[in-house]
């Protein structure tokens, strides 16, 4: 009788392992990681996120109309680990002067505004957990665009002109800038 419950607790956990190994290391993520970099003006930039779809899904607004991510709310900038962003030089960030180095980048999104704040905390394991507000080296509010088209997946990107780097942030018909200059 022991050998048989043995035998089906070792058959359990054979599954619970392989099914483990499947979800982490083979199945397509919902919210695929992405990076992107962009270097222009002698500014490198480079940013790490997950990149969440849009699926039918109110995105921004109160918390009790259901949105994902309610207004006034932290949102970790995308989905799964926390955004991380990485400047090789000291630039302004909207004005701001920011240190090179690599800072955890987050927002709290409103109706008008979306305030983006880097972090000192790196390496959390997994960003549902918001990071110690103690550690935050910067805020800014982003000015919110209404699109009249809808972006399926989260994206953010980069443009430039002769004055600034356009660090841009598109989500359903959501989207917001943040300026990137030399001190």
């Amino acid at each position: 009788m022991l050998k048989k419950i043995l035998l089906g607790l070792g058959v359990l956990l054979l599954v619970f392992v392989l099914y483990a190994v499947y979800a982490l290391f083979i199945a397509a993520p919902a919210s695929p990681p992405d990076a992107v970099s962009y270097s222009d003006q002698g500014i490198n930039i480079k940013v790490d996120y997950s990149s969440p779809y849009r699926k039918d899904r109110l995105l921004f607004g109160p918390e009790e109309a259901g949105a994902l991510q309610p207004f006034g709310k932290y949102w970790r900038l995308g989905a799964n680990k926390p955004t991380e962003i990485t400047f090789n030089k000291d630039i302004l960030f909207a004005g701001q002067p920011l240190a090179a180095g690599s800072y955890r980048m987050y927002a709290v999104p409103g109706k008008e505004a979306f305030q983006i704040i880097l972090n000192s905390e790196l390496g959390a394991f997994f960003g549902a957990a918001e990071p110690d507000p103690e550690l935050d080296i910067l805020s800014i509010d982003a000015p919110v665009t209404m699109k009249g088209e809808n972006t399926e997946q989260f994206t953010i990107g980069f443009t430039s002109d002769s004055k600034a780097i356009q660090m841009n942030f598109d989500w359903g018909q959501t989207s917001f800038s943040v300026p990137i200059t030399n001190q």
